[in-house]
């Protein structure tokens, strides 16, 4: 992440860093004391959430500023507000990043999060394919001047359309239609699913369904997927049956951005409309984005404030800024394709030391291991791993018999580890460090005679051996060089 040679100091920005918890300390010490804890904590664990990264410290020190203190509803030049000339500038700025960096003819900087931006991408598709047309059939242009009757209407059919995604066990996410979530709230919803033997997608047996179902909306895109997905073949699905093609890419933007996922396997010249997160292996601040190359989608995009959306964080919209233009530099790429090879070396160090990877292997950012292979939950391994330094988080494996609370496996991500200077030489003690705690961890038994799918046994031994092996690990690639201790 840092130019400057491993475990070196820079002052200017170590300065900038300790003036700041100075100027925190004043108001509130224990928040300072909180946040100089945690950089403690992010430097002494093995950080191997999929979701996770870390992020310059010049996209951080973006987001503190009083760029906070501005509300800007609206888009560039057309705000609800007076007083926003920076705040355009800065918007404008991110958005012309993010065109250049993924090639899109149009970027949507201003959702909050993941889920913001799904929203975003959903209710512009409605706008698009349900209301517009039913304006126009009433000869009005705004949903104001409809009869309370028409209103109705078309409120029912707002809440009568459908939509295709991806299992939660096969690797989608909440936000693709599920019940839990606002999203399944909005559609009926129908899930596509992996193929047993192989774990992967069966693009037939999605056309199959697609045909079937009929959706208005069918999402690509996962939180825990581990192969490339073609979304050339996606797209040609959803025009056969006349669906709006949506790929949300939060999870592998980074690997788009720097050129892993081409051709086919790059979503942005096949979606309609593709979201993002900004952080995860973007490396950006914590926040969404909606990318487009259909004009009259973006329409309704820009309408993401009032639809969905409050006010935009400027504070946060500036360090996208940041963040995508250290993504556009000829390291970038270096680093993406440096997370898939970690990824590769890290599935197979695994599976050469007996746990099974689920698909066989990985073409992204992360993988999944099947942890009853060692004989435990997906609970039992999280809680272990952690209980030595090792941050995963547990996830159900396709066809899950353990649910989604106890599950069957752990994810695994990269993106983190590779920001901080790790090879594949790294990640394959780093596998042999998880395989180590797994192997060792054995589950309790309960008062009936069952084994638990909570609670385990770890003798302390090898939690220390665990945490001096990551501390060799981590002292040889460290976290924030830059800043210094921070004391």
């Amino acid at each position: 992440m840092q130019d400057s040679p491993a475990g070196a100091v820079n002052t200017r920005e170590a300065d900038a860093f300790s003036a700041a918890l100075d100027v925190i300390a004043v108001s509130e010490p224990t928040i300072a004391q909180h946040i100089r804890g945690e950089l403690g904590n992010q430097r002494s664990q093995l950080k191997l959430i999929a979701s996770e990264n870390y992020a310059s410290p010049a996209v951080l020190l973006a987001m503190g500023n009083w760029f906070s203190d501005k509300y800007a509803e609206g888009t560039p030049a057309m705000r609800y507000y007076a007083g926003c000339e920076y705040v355009d500038k800065v918007e404008t700025l991110a958005a012309d990043h993010a065109k250049a960096l993924f090639g899109a003819d149009y970027a949507y900087v201003q959702p909050h999060s993941g889920i913001d931006a799904n929203l975003v991408a959903y209710w512009s598709i409605l706008a698009h394919r349900v209301e517009a047309p039913f304006l126009s059939d009433r000869d009005t242009k705004s949903v104001n001047d409809l009869t309370d009757a028409d209103w109705e209407e078309l409120r029912q059919l707002f809440g009568n359309q459908r939509m295709l995604g991806l299992a939660l066990d096969a690797g989608g996410h909440l936000t693709h239609g599920f019940r839990p979530n606002i999203s399944g709230k909005m559609f009926e919803q129908r899930s596509y699913t992996v193929d047993r033997e192989t774990e992967m997608l069966d693009y037939d047996e999605i056309a199959r369904l697609a045909r079937e179902f009929k959706p208005l909306v069918l999402v690509g895109g996962y939180s825990a997927y581990p192969r490339a997905v073609n979304f050339a073949k996606m797209r040609e699905i959803a025009d056969e049956v006349g669906a709006t093609f949506m790929v949300d890419m939060a999870h592998f933007a980074g690997l788009v951005a720097g050129k892993v996922f081409t051709g086919d396997f790059d979503p942005i010249p096949h979606a309609h409309i593709v979201t993002t997160t900004t952080h995860k292996s973007l490396r950006g601040p914590r926040g969404g984005m909606v990318l487009s190359n259909e004009p009259d989608l973006a329409e309704f995009v820009d309408k993401g404030c009032p639809m969905v959306l409050g006010g935009p964080l400027a504070n946060v919209m500036a360090a996208k800024a940041v963040a995508f233009a250290e993504a556009r530099r000829p390291e970038f790429t270096t680093y993406a394709h440096q997370v898939r090879d970690n990824a590769a070396a890290l599935a197979e160090g695994i599976a050469k030391r007996g746990g099974r990877i689920v698909s066989g292997g990985t073409d992204n950012h992360l993988c999944l291991v099947d942890v009853t292979s060692f004989g435990l939950t997906g609970r039992q391994a999280e809680s272990a791993l952690e209980s030595s330094g090792v941050i995963v988080n547990r996830n159900s494996i396709p066809f899950d018999p353990n649910g989604a609370w106890y599950t069957s496996g752990i994810r695994l991500g990269t993106p983190a580890l590779t920001t901080v200077g790790m090879d594949e030489a790294d990640l394959d003690q780093v596998a042999d460090i998880i395989c180590g705690v797994l192997q060792a961890a054995e589950p309790t038994t309960t008062a009936a005679g069952a084994l638990s799918k909570a609670k385990f046994t770890l003798d302390d031994t090898i939690r220390d051996a665990t945490r001096a092996r990551s501390a060799e690990l981590l002292a040889a690639n460290p976290l924030y060089p830059e800043v210094g201790m921070l004391a």
